[in-house]
């Protein structure tokens, strides 16, 4: 079992989103299901203003991003995970989809990366694709992968 902390910083999310803490915690604990995973997850619903501070201090890249993930180097600890409420609701307003479809997305992905999934390799992108779709099918939400070339 997973042990998942929601953290809400900006509390616009819950007028983006019904429920957020409640849908991040199904999204990370269906993806470390796929990934065969197990230990404990923080996810920061923050601003993107934070999510842009924390890429250009780990990342040197001064912008923000939709979600970051941080792997933990300690034992039961898989890492933490960060979403800019910003961007997520800018991508999902261009993709043509509902804030919170997206947001669960991204904190599979998120969560992914801290199970040891990758995108670098193709084949390895691939793997992670098919993984996302997967734990958005548990959720009941469309496959973001879904038309995309």
């Amino acid at each position: 079992m997973a042990d998942i902390s929601v953290v809400l910083a900006a509390p616009g999310w819950r007028a983006a989103v019904k429920r957020p803490e409640a849908l991040v915690r199904r999204a990370a604990c269906a993806a470390l299901r796929e990934a065969g995973a197990a230990g404990a997850i923080t996810v920061l619903l923050t601003d993107d203003a934070a999510v842009k501070r924390l890429n250009g201090t780990h990342r040197g890249k001064s912008k923000p991003t939709n979600v970051l993930s941080f792997p933990a180097d300690a034992p039961g600890q898989l890492g933490d995970v960060a979403l800019a409420l910003g961007v997520v609701r800018r991508e999902a307003r261009e993709a043509g989809r509902h804030a919170g479809a997206h947001l669960a997305h991204l904190v599979a992905h998120g969560a992914l990366h801290l199970a040891g999934h990758d995108h670098i390799e193709a084949g390895d992108a691939r793997r992670m694709q098919q993984a996302e779709a997967r734990v958005m099918r548990r959720l009941g939400l469309p496959n973001p992968w879904r038309g995309v070339s």
